[in-house]
């Protein structure tokens, strides 16, 4: 894999280079004013300089904008300076993975899904249904979507996931009851209460891939993987919701005038 970086910044930020353990922080208050920082410290303590990296791969989202934002940026920026190649990688796909070797579940055919989720905040969650090939297939790093990728309410998250559940019951040609949905990923615990109404729900787990100590590089080895098949895919921000952000109304009119207008 050569010397490969990891950027992520949707949930607080993990910054590491594959092979070495990552530097987590998860205070977002704070993550932003000490990214730099991180990515220097951890490409020195793997023994490497910023010359030797030739690969980084940047977190997408989906994630609030201003962290999100800052570690996309600072990628970016590095992967110019070094001529590194960028790779681009969000971060609930890998969830449903990460899952799949949490649970130990390697046999082909069984009906595990993954609803890999993380805090969008304002009482909402970034979530996506999944299901992956059993680890050690051919595409094992393939993700077959079942809900796309968007934002929603904790409830019409959980109303929309047990329709998805039963349309794959009837799609496989298998029982209900043969299916186990996992909610995975930051947030999950601060809506179990809603969660828990997930029909056929097996665990449901408040942490990322990226915590992991043992696992945190399959974030990296699944980018990789899929850039191979998808090289020219654009390494944009994932943030799904409109931004709060808008262009303000003209100026009033005053006595006898034309309203002014405002330049953005």
């Amino acid at each position: 894999m050569g010397c490969t970086l990891v950027i992520d910044t949707s949930y607080g930020s993990t910054v590491g280079v594959v092979g070495y353990e990552p530097i987590i922080e998860t205070d977002s208050r704070t993550h932003v004013e000490k990214l730099q920082g991180n990515i220097a410290h951890a490409i020195e303590r793997s023994g490497n300089t910023p010359q030797d990296i030739d690969t980084i791969v940047v977190g997408t989202g989906p994630a609030p904008f201003t962290g999100l934002r800052a570690g996309i940026v600072t990628a970016k920026a590095l992967a110019f300076a070094t001529g590194a190649t960028l790779i681009g990688q969000n971060i609930l796909e890998p969830q449903a993975h990460w899952n799949l070797i949490r649970r130990k579940r390697n046999a082909a055919g069984s009906h595990v899904l993954t609803l890999a989720v993380n805090d969008a905040r304002r009482k909402q969650l970034y979530f996506e249904l999944c299901a992956v090939p059993a680890v050690g297939t051919d595409d094992e790093a393939r993700t077959v979507p079942l809900i796309a990728m968007d934002i929603d309410y904790p409830t019409t998250i959980v109303d929309r996931v047990n329709t998805a559940i039963r349309d794959y019951a009837e799609a496989h040609g298998c029982d209900v009851d043969a299916i186990v949905v996992d909610v995975v990923g930051h947030g999950a615990g601060k809506y179990e209460s809603v969660l828990r109404n997930v029909e056929q729900l097996g665990d449901i787990v408040d942490e990322s891939v990226l915590d992991q100590p043992k696992n945190w590089s399959l974030f990296a080895t699944l980018a990789i993987a899929q850039h191979a098949e998808h090289p020219d895919d654009p390494i944009e921000p994932l943030y799904l919701r409109r931004p709060d952000a808008e262009v303000p109304n003209p100026l009033k009119h005053v006595l006898n005038h034309a309203g002014a207008e405002r330049t953005v």
